[in-house]
């Protein structure tokens, strides 16, 4: 038990050191993005569940892909 809590407080600490290095070098985390995105997410989500009930498993074609890291992570 201590070992798990000592792992948590080992990331939590390692990812508020990243997010200072981060805006350091010059890039900022886009909060916002999961905002507005999750919308869109969940419309793809629901025409892929759709195109997957009507062709099934072997013939649907699905794009998984709802987060870009490219536009979490941006340069300011």
């Amino acid at each position: 038990m201590i070992d798990i809590i000592k792992s948590i407080i080992w990331i939590s600490g390692m990812l508020v050191v990243a997010y200072f290095i981060m805006g350091f070098m010059g890039y900022e985390i886009n909060s916002e993005y999961f905002t507005f995105s999750k919308k869109k997410c969940e419309e793809k989500m629901t025409e892929c569940t759709n195109e997957f009930l009507k062709n099934g498993l072997n013939n649907a074609r699905c794009d998984f892909k709802c987060v870009d890291p490219q536009l979490i992570i941006k340069k300011k």
